[in-house]
């Protein structure tokens, strides 16, 4: 019992959205139009993505980039604007959550080396600020723009243009509070870098990278996702079969059990009357309120059961990944990680954390109303 309590407690969004889905159940009986409730499309999609990060992770090739990104750093300031524009710029490709596993814990080993703990929570909070905003650009950087990107039938050009403003003003701030935040004292930083470790793995980083690109056609329809999905799940298969354990199988069940619960609300009249009278018209506001309280992700597929406007969503929901602790549940992972340092202090993070998200939030939402007025 403790064992399954804790679990729940662990994946508390899986958890939630199983129960919902179950409710939802006692209302629309099982029946064969559940099986058209799931968006198999960005599943398979969003698995393969995660095998191949999980591949090219293990192999250790972006802790790699980033160390001999850092060889050259003589100052505070300009280590910790390499440390967050290596978030902002590879949850790009490779989404906002293992951005942050990969670079965090890099961050913290090179701030208790060089003794600049006093600076780790600013930078730890830039960095989880930089992996949201930086992810929000391509379909790639988080799974709602997967999701949403796969719903829509947009093409990737108009994807980019629709989201990069709001990569790029959030570019300027980062790097304006790295300026104000963070001062100029020398730091001299001495790292190890193991170049017989990536050359010895040269032929599977090789592979991985191909399987990404290849990925890619998935994404953009050129290729159907079931082909692609079974080369890449062979792939992995083949080079290392440990790394299909270390897929995020909670949030792709968090998916299925989600658009069960979508499916059969919108099977209910009421509920599905309700619904649309509240979105339609609000869903810029509403998916940024409703990340707030639910996470970015599950305020995507629930809103999108009930608006056709798929633009604002994606708007919506990005940009609602920042504020709470919990609109974007990628950061959790790098408050997990400073948690469990030495000398952490908890609450000072929360309020840094909480204050900047919503500093920059407040920002792209100004953007948002300009632009809308244009």
């Amino acid at each position: 019992m403790k064992l399954i309590f804790n679990y729940i407690k662990k994946e508390a969004v899986l958890s939630i959205s199983f129960l919902l889905a179950i409710i939802s159940m006692l209302f629309v009986p099982l029946d064969n139009k559940y099986i058209s409730y799931i968006d198999f499309h960005t599943l398979i999609v969003l698995f393969s993505l995660m095998l191949i990060m999980a591949g090219l992770r293990s192999l250790g090739i972006f802790s790699m980039i980033g160390s001999w990104m850092l060889k050259k750093m003589r100052n505070v300031r300009s280590l910790s604007i390499v440390l967050v524009l290596l978030c902002f710029a590879f949850s790009m490709l490779i989404t906002n959550d293992v951005a942050l596993i990969t670079f965090v814990p890099f961050t913290i080993d090179i701030l208790v080396m060089t003794g600049l703990e006093k600076y780790m929570i600013s930078i730890i909070v830039l960095q989880t600020i930089a992996s949201n905003l930086g992810s929000m650009l391509t379909p790639l950087g988080n799974p709602q723009n997967l999701y949403l990107f796969s719903l829509s039938g947009m093409s990737l050009n108009k994807f980019l243009s629709l989201m990069m403003p709001y990569t790029l003003l959030s570019l300027i701030g980062l790097l304006v509070v790295c300026l104000v935040l963070i001062d100029r004292k020398a730091v001299e930083v001495k790292l190890q870098l193991n170049h017989n470790l990536i050359l010895n793995q040269k032929k599977k980083i090789i592979v991985y990278i191909l399987l990404f690109l290849f990925a890619l056609t998935s994404v953009t329809h050129i290729i159907s996702v079931y082909i692609t999905g079974t080369v890449i799940l062979l792939a992995v298969f083949l080079i290392d079969r440990r790394i299909i354990g270390k897929a995020d199988y909670a949030l792709l069940f968090t998916f299925i059990f989600l658009f069960i619960f979508i499916g059969n609300m919108k099977r209910i009249p009421e509920i599905s009357f309700w619904f649309n009278s509240v979105i339609k018209g609000n869903e810029l506001i509403t998916s940024v309120l409703a990340s707030q309280v639910i996470s970015n992700v599950p305020a995507a597929i629930l809103l999108s059961g009930f608006t056709d406007n798929i633009s604002s969503l994606i708007i919506g929901t990005n940009l609602g990944g920042l504020g709470t602790i919990i609109a974007s549940m990628a950061s959790l992972i790098s408050f997990k990680y400073y948690a469990k340092t030495e000398g952490k202090r908890n609450v000072v993070y929360l309020v840094v954390f909480t204050l900047l998200n919503l500093i920059f939030l407040a920002a792209l939402l100004i953007l948002y109303y300009i632009l809308a007025k244009r």
